[in-house]
């Protein structure tokens, strides 16, 4: 495979920062302006939730854009077209759709891949998709669109099958920093940290980003200094919440981070 994703590992093999939001929120016309402020604010890598209405990996905060969006009228054919539109003035930033599989199956899995290639997607990120579904059905469909399925990993992931993933799948391994859902913490315990070294010692091929729970300088340095980069969700949706500009929600992003 040889997309932006590929490339961006290339370029840059450590300090990346991605940034998720909800597609819909706050408002249903939002992912255009919110893509556009992240790819001038210098993100690596935006992350498009597709909401639902049973999110069990995220925490509240990113729950409630879900709802919020669902609200608003997102659908998953509505979001793929604003992607499209972003995807015309964002040419290098890579774009990587995260959903649940129940709207991707209603909507069609190979039409989705087909979808996602015409919209400009690279990859795709689907928490509750079981690894053996993810073999039978879905990676044929990643070498036929250069679409990988992006799978994740939590301190209870045993290194048997961390070595798996890493040979089965492409684009880049996400590491849960917990087993629990989204949301922000003020500093990573010294069982996750023990966690990342005990993943970073496995030698893999893939590289790893870390996300749940990176809220501030201190997690953000933690993240970057035990992976290539780091995933920001649910502070990034509070940024929206407390911003009526999508630009000023990623200027206090910056700055929260420390990257001001």
């Amino acid at each position: 495979m040889n997309n932006r994703i590929d490339r961006l590992f290339a370029a840059k093999r450590r300090d990346i920062l991605s940034v998720f939001f909800t597609a819909g929120f706050p408002e249903l016309d939002s992912t255009v302006p919110v893509i556009r402020s992240l790819a001038a604010g210098g993100v690596d890598m935006i992350e498009i939730g597709v909401p639902f209405s049973d999110p069990m990996a995220d925490g509240p905060v990113i729950q409630q854009s879900s709802t919020v969006a669902l609200r608003n009228g997102m659908t998953l054919k509505l979001l793929l077209a604003q992607v499209a539109e972003a995807r015309r003035d964002v040419t290098g930033i890579p774009f990587v759709l995260m959903g649940y599989l129940n709207p991707m199956m209603q909507y069609g899995i190979e039409r989705l891949f087909r979808s996602c290639r015409e919209a400009g997607i690279d990859a795709l990120i689907i928490p509750d998709l079981p690894f053996d579904e993810y073999m039978r059905d879905f990676r044929p469909l990643c070498e036929q669109y250069d679409l990988p399925v992006i799978m994740l990993i939590t301190p209870e992931t045993s290194d048997e099958r961390i070595r798996r993933i890493d040979s089965m799948c492409d684009g880049f391994i996400y590491m849960v920093s917990a087993a629990a859902t989204t949301g922000t913490r003020d500093s990573f315990d010294s069982r996750q940290l023990d966690y990342f070294r005990r993943v970073d010692a496995l030698g893999l091929h893939h590289p790893r980003l870390i996300g749940f729970g990176i809220s501030n300088p201190s997690t953000l340095k933690q993240a970057w200094g035990s992976s290539s980069g780091a995933i920001i969700g649910s502070l990034f949706v509070k940024c929206l919440t407390a911003e009526t500009d999508t630009d000023a929600a990623v200027a206090r992003l910056r700055a929260t981070l420390g990257l001001a």
